[in-house]
């Protein structure tokens, strides 16, 4: 049987396929869901056939010396935790996230903003192995290249707090967004201070 990857593949399934190979008779993969929730897939062939599988805790089978595709049907969870305790051990917690927002047109935090960053340096800094993604938004007021660039500027200065605070640079990553992912749908040019953000993810 083979995998191949469709949508945000888990990594988690691959795991779980790999433990239940070794079960007799056949092969079999189970879909994990993904700690943030989000909408996953993998497509698992045999040798006349495939099948997706899409939702969390669907499973393949593929019998040995079966034709056609693997069987598909719905795991129990507990069941599915049960067995493989071991491996869900060993998944990492989920990703911790923060937000915080700035003043009009620049870089400085909120003074409610300082509490939250604080938060998130504790966390990056007690997580073992922890990366960190940055990521600067800006409202509609001014232009999408100009916004473009203060939001990168706002994601370099939260980066920046987080070296500052003897965090390893090449494990924050720091990218501008500019006005195209407005927390806060609004018309152009509107003075919007819940979208003038950066959001920090600590995984």
């Amino acid at each position: 049987m083979k995998l191949r990857p469709h949508a945000s593949f888990l990594l988690a399934a691959l795991t779980t396929a790999l433990l239940a190979a070794c079960s007799s008779p056949g092969t079999r993969v189970v879909l994990l869901p993904q700690a943030d929730d989000k909408p996953s897939a993998v497509v698992v062939r045999a040798k006349d056939g495939e099948e997706v599988l899409s939702r969390p805790y669907q499973r393949a089978t593929a019998a040995v010396g079966a034709s056609g595709a693997p069987v598909v049907d719905q795991a129990d969870p507990a069941k599915v935790r049960a067995e493989n305790k071991a491996l869900f051990d060993m998944r990492p917690p989920p990703p911790q996230r923060y937000t915080v927002f700035f003043d009009a047109g620049g870089t400085t935090l909120t003074p409610a903003s300082q509490q939250v960053m604080n938060e998130a340096l504790v966390a990056a800094q007690t997580r073992s192995g922890s990366d960190i993604v940055v990521t600067g938004h800006t409202d509609t007021k001014g232009a999408l290249e100009q916004n473009d660039m203060l939001s990168q500027r706002r994601a370099q200065e939260v980066a920046q707090l987080f070296i500052d605070r003897q965090f390893p640079a090449k494990r924050i990553e720091a990218v501008g967004r500019g006005e195209r992912e407005l927390a806060v749908s609004t018309a152009d040019e509107v003075d919007e201070p819940r979208n003038r953000r950066v959001t920090i993810e600590v995984r």
